[in-house]
């Protein structure tokens, strides 16, 4: 959980369980800056924290996986990303005040590190997807330091080696593009032992960075359709959109219920 929470900022909404933080972009990274800086400021390194952006899917696979469930609603700071969640904490009659994307966090994440001169490492996606994903951020803020960057994989065996080398790279932030659940449980799994002072789960952004893959037009994000888009793009997707359906019904069940109460 958040480990001061203004008094001004509403408690989370459960959505089927799982929890999602009810912040704007502006106050995501605020905390993100708390974060940094109050590690920065103590004498001896504190524990890494966990963020999270969530959508439906996260939620669908959270209620099949309690330890996924888990380590969303224990993470430090679970963002709505996915106009799904938006629309059902409205529905759930807790609204969050806007969507908070992974890649747009990334980029904001990236340019705070560029400002105060934190370190940030690249761990996955395919191998040299991550390089250029830098090479593309450190073109939008000159002055960010990338100290590392490794394809590598979610694999328990090659912990160890992933930790060493983060530790190698005095990095501050680590940010881990292995898909959901993978990326999130492998943070959960090494918050104890990762020698930085934030870690994120950021899904496809190296893969929008490096150009791999397009972003929906900025008109469709606003509408709430980059889905639609990224289906449109990658129809093989269909089977994972088949838990937008059953998201949707379970949610309507859950408000119902509460509304009767």
């Amino acid at each position: 959980m958040l480990n001061t929470r203004p008094s001004d900022v509403p408690p989370p909404v459960y959505i089927l369980g799982v929890r999602v933080d009810r912040l704007t972009q502006r106050q995501v990274l605020a905390y993100l800056e708390q974060i940094l800086s109050s590690a920065h400021a103590s004498p001896t390194p504190p524990p890494c924290q966990q963020i999270i952006t969530v959508n439906p899917e996260f939620v669908m696979a959270a209620r099949k996986n309690p330890l996924f469930r888990t380590c969303i609603n224990q993470a430090a700071l679970v963002m709505a990303d996915g106009i799904g969640i938006v629309l059902a904490a409205r529905f759930l009659r807790q609204p969050t005040p806007e969507r908070v994307t992974g890649v747009d966090t990334l980029r904001e994440l990236a340019r705070l590190c560029a400002e105060q001169g934190y370190r940030m490492f690249l761990l996955g996606a395919a191998p040299g997807v991550a390089e250029i994903a830098g090479e593309r951020l450190r073109n939008l803020y000159p002055d960010l330091q990338i100290a590392g960057s490794y394809a590598g994989s979610p694999s328990v065996e090659e912990e160890q080696d992933i930790l060493e080398r983060i530790r190698a790279a005095r990095a501050d932030v680590v940010c881990v593009a292995y898909g959901a659940p993978a990326q999130d449980l492998w943070i959960y799994r090494n918050l104890a032992r990762l020698p930085v002072a934030l870690a994120m789960g950021v899904g496809g952004s190296f893969d929008f960075l490096a150009g791999r893959q397009r972003r929906a037009p900025l008109w469709m994000r606003k509408s709430g359709l980059e889905w639609l888009y990224r289906l449109y793009r990658e129809p093989w997707r269909w089977r994972r959109m088949l838990a937008l359906p059953l998201f949707v019904l379970h949610v309507v069940l859950k408000g119902r219920n509460s509304h009767d109460a």
